[in-house]
């Protein structure tokens, strides 16, 4: 016995329900899809394929008083000191095949 179209589109709709909720993707949609970051544009575009920059729609970023004396400092520091790996007894140095082998071994605790 063959279903009806009616119980074949309430078991396509039940399938499709949950996905329908989820945000969409470049993966979801065919070409031409663009996701954007929503911050809007900055210009329009010509009929001739070029871009007019609308300077009103640009965003610009104004810098509090007393910021301009402000000195910005690194996240790490420049003392410390680069540590070195020993290599000794490995003929390629750190991508030794055999230096690879026995730190697996040490670490996973597997044969």
């Amino acid at each position: 016995m063959w279903p009806t179209t009616r119980l074949m589109f309430q078991a396509r709709e039940k399938f499709t329900r949950k996905f329908r909720k989820l945000p969409l993707t470049t993966k979801d949609i065919n070409k031409g899809f663009y996701k954007g970051n929503r911050t809007g544009s900055m210009g329009r575009h010509t009929r001739f394929g070029g871009y007019i920059i609308e300077w009103d729609k640009v965003r610009t970023y104004v810098v509090p008083e007393g910021m301009d004396s402000f000195k910005l400092s690194p996240f790490v520091t420049n003392k410390v000191q680069r540590t070195r790996g020993q290599y000794e007894g490995y003929a390629r140095g750190p991508s030794d095949p055999q230096l690879y082998l026995e730190r697996w071994k040490d670490e996973n605790g597997l044969d």
